[in-house]
């Protein structure tokens, strides 16, 4: 298996054998090389290859073509890769140090085509979730004889769709384009699932917004909205890629995949127009949320204004007859106090009646 060679430091004059800079130990390829398979007339070979060895058996015969598999490579290791199949330095470093946004590149005979991947994130409720929804890259470089993947994050692995594939291969007769659109596919599909889980979970804040005592708060609306905005940014940007990819933006896709990328450039509508309508939605639920607190502040304001009333009718009586004067009236009456008590009782009885009649109680 091939390595990629690296060189140590170089000693100093005078220094000694113990302060040399010892080499790193190469690292195999294959550490970084999920698979590597050659297909002949859309069925896998048998065997194992290197990158090297596959193409070269491809482009002796005239015919098949090689997919290579890698997952977050870095540059070192995708040295040997680039040079061999001649891709250009530029998408070289974008596929290395990724956070990238969805695109499509041309170079040359190269395509060179960026997907945001998603991941639903299980929960028990919206409003206790710190993530939703996780992200991850793949990228892919389309050249006549061959298609690489590489991969960034843990839950976009493409196993099990080179699995089902290999066990088809009349859908790979076209070549290496039939994997650019099942890959294409396979990402649009998990976007709808995702899409289709996060509408659950909005259908449910929703009606916890609504609810007497909602226990939902404007942070948690705004917490479901980066994560909808997450989505977003991996569904949005890559209508413009697949749209080029349907119209025959490139002789690398034929006639027959063409139509199939119109079908996948579909589903992303559909869920495009889904994702805008989550974003709008809960921004109708922040001001729905904000107009309730609003609501709840002047019910509650009203509640203490009407005690507030009520308590000042035998604050000021009180008051009154509290002062030092020898001549006041009802002073040395003998049922003075149970008439000013009475009074007292009725007065905050009747605030009390006019105040629930006016329903601010």
């Amino acid at each position: 298996m091939p390595t990629i060679p690296s060189f140590g430091g170089l000693r100093g004059r005078g220094s000694s054998r113990l302060n040399r800079v010892q080499p790193p130990i190469p690292v195999p390829l294959s550490a970084y090389v999920v698979d590597c398979a050659v297909y002949l007339d859309g069925k896998r070979q048998p065997g194992r290859w290197t990158h090297s060895a596959a193409i070269e058996d491809v482009r002796g015969r005239g015919e098949g073509f090689v997919w290579i598999g890698l997952h977050e490579p870095d540059s070192e290791q995708i040295q040997g890769i680039a040079e061999t199949f001649g891709l250009h330095e530029l998408a070289v470093e974008d596929a290395v140090h990724a956070h990238q946004r969805p695109k499509l590149e041309r170079y040359d005979d190269t395509l060179f085509m960026v997907f945001r991947t998603v991941r639903y994130v299980e929960h028990e409720s919206p409003t206790t979730a710190n993530e939703i929804v996780e992200s991850g890259e793949l990228m892919a470089f389309l050249g006549p004889d061959f298609i690489i993947t590489v991969r960034h994050g843990n839950h976009s692995g493409l196993a099990r769709l080179r699995r089902d594939l290999d066990a088809d291969p009349e859908t790979l007769k076209p070549g290496p384009a039939a994997v650019l659109h099942a890959i294409a596919d396979h990402v649009v599909d998990h976007f709808l699932d995702v899409t289709d889980r996060i509408e659950d979970d909005i259908d449910e804040m929703e009606t916890q917004v609504f609810a007497p005592r909602s226990p939902v708060t404007s942070e948690q609306i705004y917490l479901m909205k980066r994560e909808v905005l997450e989505l977003r940014r991996a569904v949005m940007p890559l209508a413009t890629p697949l749209r080029r990819l349907s119209e025959g933006y490139t002789r690398l896709i034929p006639d027959e995949v063409r139509s199939y990328f119109r079908n996948v450039h579909d589903h992303l509508t559909n869920v495009s127009e889904r994702v805008a309508g989550f974003d709008e939605l809960l921004t109708t639920l922040v001001d729905a949320t904000l107009a309730k607190i609003t609501l709840q502040l002047n019910s509650d304001m009203r509640k203490i204004t009407a005690w507030a009333a009520i308590i000042a009718v035998p604050t000021a009586l009180a008051g009154i007859y509290g002062m030092n004067f020898d001549f006041m009236p009802e002073l040395h009456w003998r049922y003075g106090y149970p008439m000013i008590v009475s009074v007292i009782l009725g007065l905050c009885l009747l605030l009390y009646r006019i105040f629930r009649k006016n329903r601010w109680l």
